[in-house]
């Protein structure tokens, strides 16, 4: 009996031993955990590369709306038009990451301020000021940036023809684009390594050249960055003018492009995660899977499956807040479920570490 007791004691120390053990060995497999390859693919080749396509769209966006200026047809119309929808697309992609200079340096209000201020608006077209650059440059946000480029382009009932469009009125869009093309210039310089290099904070965090003290510390600005335009999107772009039944609240009705804002805001959170952008790359999702497989090909899924159910809202959103409520609660509701798997499962791992 005593040798029986003995023997199981010993049992009871080698397995508090063994899983103590382990316990040691997987907090040293975090802590050993390289990051740098993420952190720099997702600095270099997703966020500095999304903010030079969009200034490389923005130049274009100029060309065209001087173009519709000095003849202005319908078909350069909408060649300005369609060039808007492309400058928009690498923004909206930015949105996952919303921080660092596009936040310090105040440019996200300059570029993409919501609702256009209409009043004040009409007030500028129908003052005495010159419209140049330098003078919508310092108007406030809501008289320039994108989304007074697109009252311009469309009006506000979408309808716009070219015929209704006054000197004023394409002196004030050459200039509002002008004056987008230099806080794209601004952002881009602020990223690459030839101008500001804030994407070395990023791709060496948690060296003396960072402002992030760890590798950690820049993950979290990452997955928090994530977790913001989740929620923003769920509980703000769709749910405002859904649940208000408001179309003035819509981001981008006047173009009919909110359903792709939302999408493209989606695909910022998927590029991030998955690591892909210009090129395929190392993203948060290799260190998920490397820890808990079946948690990353969930998150994967449900990523996509919210830009899928938010592409599937039959016609303009504007429409379907009122005639398909089912399908815009069903696209909401995915992307809570993306805000919600980053919120609970992604962000403590990354918190763990």
């Amino acid at each position: 009996m005593i040798n029986k007791i003995i023997k199981n004691t010993f049992l009871v120390i080698l397995s508090i031993f063994f899983l103590a053990s382990c316990s040691d060995d997987k907090t040293q497999d975090i802590q050993a955990y390289d990051f740098q390859p993420i952190l720099n693919h997702i600095a270099v080749n997703i966020i500095t590369e999304t903010y030079i396509d969009l200034h490389s769209e923005t130049t274009a966006l100029i060309g065209a709306v001087q173009t519709l200026q000095s003849s202005t047809t319908e078909i350069n119309l909408a060649a300005a038009r369609e060039a808007w929808r492309n400058t928009r697309k690498p923004w909206e992609e930015s949105e996952g990451f919303l921080f660092g200079p596009v936040a310090t340096y105040g440019i996200d209000p300059s570029l993409d301020s919501w609702p256009v201020n209409v009043v004040d608006l009409d007030a500028v077209l129908s003052s005495a000021a010159s419209l140049t650059q330098e003078y919508v440059t310092g108007l406030e946000g809501t008289l320039k940036g994108f989304h007074t480029i697109e009252y311009l382009l469309w009006s506000a009932d979408g309808n716009k023809s070219v015929a209704e469009f006054t000197d004023r009125e394409l002196q004030y869009l050459v200039a509002a684009s002008l004056c987008l093309e230099s806080d794209a210039n601004d952002l881009k310089n602020s990223w690459i390594s030839s101008g500001e290099n804030f994407q070395i904070n990023i791709s060496e965090a948690g060296e003396s050249s960072s402002i992030y003290v760890s590798q950690k510390s820049a993950l979290q600005e990452i997955v928090n960055g994530m977790i913001a335009i989740a929620d923003e999107v769920a509980n703000g772009k769709i749910n405002d003018p859904f649940t208000q039944l408001d179309i003035t609240l819509e981001e981008s009705r006047f173009s009919a492009n909110s359903k792709t804002d939302f999408m493209d805001n989606i695909r910022s959170i998927q590029n991030v995660y998955l690591g892909n952008y210009v090129i395929s790359g190392e993203g948060v999702s290799v260190y998920i899977a490397s820890i808990n497989a079946d948690l990353d090909s969930e998150m994967k899924t449900i990523i996509q499956s919210a830009i899928d159910k938010i592409g599937a809202i039959p016609g303009t959103f504007t429409q379907a807040i009122f005639e398909n409520p089912a399908a815009v609660s069903e696209a909401q509701e995915a992307v809570r479920l993306v805000q919600e798997k980053l919120e609970s499962e992604i962000k403590p791992l990354i918190d763990a570490i």
